[in-house]
């Protein structure tokens, strides 16, 4: 059986290596689930709530544990790593929440009575990405388990420590053997099973729309239920009317966050002509300042890029183009890059490819027809922000921009509470939210004739 090495970003040294699951241990791994499935299904909702509430439990428990892996793996800081850990706690507890709420209707009909029910799929394969590995796993398992579908996971290569910590709570917390399962191995082996395996109902992909592309494809040989959340090149649109100093102030947090590997990254700024040179005089030292250093120190802002060959393709947008400023990174073992500023151009690659690292493109803009008309010039459609005091402005190019997730006068794209997915070439269907869990589901029409 072959492994992956386990790399710390921050050092470019070996934390460890993990077995990649072979084809057939993934298909007993389906199987039973599928076992499991039929019993899960049956467990009374009340029950089934209370055994997610043991694992938000657990969870809560190991915050501590789970985040130092999380910034030892993936390279995110502290802050960050223990904010996602509680946040799968916060999912399985919301969902948890739900599942005693989860109810059909009855619809007027003559001659009888008609109900509705929401019956679970069965087996849900999660295909979660290296950027976002814990957070990104619990929006796909948590209401997936609450609809009463069994789970299987698949992390990626890179970051797969935190899932398979999950895994080990949710056994720990009670949940029945083959309920939900993580699976690490190769995409090509795992991944692709879950696109070929009859018995595995529903596929949860979060990546790029390139393999999303081609996961859609292969779904539909059986018409199998998917959702997909894969790029983004958001912007985010400063009007001359908006307070520009928290605009600023907000920038490099909106596109730096995480390194800018983030789909939701705000890495286009389209700044209105009129308030451009302010604008950058107040962007420069705000960038100069974000913290970009050790993970696990408490002040840290930003972390390294996932790998070596990641860094070298963000390096890759940036050579060649104009260099407005950078911010500062720490040099030697690593796989270190600064937040980066260029001064860009509708047309270049910087401006229009998703780079995934910490660099943002300044173009300017002539008045709000041309804001909305360069934003919405992607075939990407996530997320975005918009600053500006006017309210009627707001809602106008709200409405008019192509994202799925808006903010204004701020860069909050998710909250576990509210829908998140993309337009366009971002993605297909909606996570989070409340009706997260009628995606694991269909909907059963019964007519009971009173004759």
């Amino acid at each position: 059986m072959s492994s992956t090495e386990i790399l710390n970003p921050a050092t470019g040294e070996t934390i460890t290596q993990v077995e990649q699951t072979p084809l057939e241990d993934v298909d007993a791994a389906i199987a039973r689930a599928k076992r499991a499935f039929e019993s899960w299904r049956a467990v009374d909702p009340a029950d089934r709530a209370r055994l997610l509430r043991r694992f938000a439990d657990a969870v809560e428990a190991d915050i501590p544990h789970l985040a130092d892996l999380e910034v030892r793996s993936a390279g995110h800081t502290i802050g960050n790593a223990t904010w996602e850990a509680g946040n799968v706690r916060d999912v399985l507890t919301y969902y948890a929440g739900g599942i005693e709420r989860q109810s059909g209707r009855q619809i007027p009909v003559p001659g009888g009575v008609n109900i509705t029910f929401h019956e679970p799929l069965g087996v849900v394969g999660v295909i979660v990405p290296w950027n976002f590995p814990m957070p990104i796993a619990g929006w796909g398992f948590a209401p997936a388990l609450a609809a009463g579908n069994t789970v299987v996971l698949k992390p990626a290569e890179v970051t797969p420590l935190t899932a398979l910590r999950l895994g080990e709570l949710a056994l720990e917390a009670g949940l029945p053997e083959g309920v939900f399962t993580v699976l690490p191995g190769k995409g090509s082996v795992v991944g692709d099973r879950f696109v070929t395996h009859p018995d595995v109902r529903k596929v949860v992909f979060t990546g790029s729309t390139e393999v999303g592309k081609r996961i859609m494809a292969g779904c539909s040989e059986q018409v199998k239920r998917l959702t997909l959340e894969l790029g983004g090149k958001n912007s985010n649109i400063v009007f001359g009317d908006a307070d520009l100093e928290a605009a600023a102030a907000a920038a490099p947090g909106g596109a730096f966050d995480n390194a800018g590997q983030d789909c939701c990254s705000r890495a286009r700024l389209l700044v209105e002509s009129s308030a451009m040179d302010r604008f950058l005089e107040l962007l420069e030292p705000a960038v100069k300042a974000f913290a970009c250093k050790d993970p696990s120190s408490a002040d840290a802002e930003m972390g390294p890029l996932i790998t070596a060959a990641h860094r070298d393709k963000v390096a890759g947008y940036v050579d060649g183009a104009s260099v407005l400023f950078q911010g500062a990174a720490p040099s030697g073992s690593g796989f270190w890059f600064p937040p980066t500023v260029l001064d860009s151009r509708e047309g270049t690659a910087d401006f229009d490819e998703e780079i995934f690292g910490p660099v943002i493109s300044v173009v300017p803009f002539e008045d709000e027809a041309d804001a909305i008309r360069i934003a919405n010039s992607t075939e990407y459609g996530l997320s975005g922000s918009l600053w500006t005091r006017d309210v009627g402005r707001a809602l106008r190019v709200s409405r008019a921009v192509e994202a799925g997730n808006l903010s204004v006068n701020s860069h909050a794209s998710v909250r576990y509470w509210t829908p998140f997915g993309g337009f366009k070439q971002s993605g297909y269907g909606r996570e989070l939210g409340p009706d997260a869990p009628d995606a694991f589901t269909e909907t059963k029409n019964v007519f009971i004739s009173s004759e």
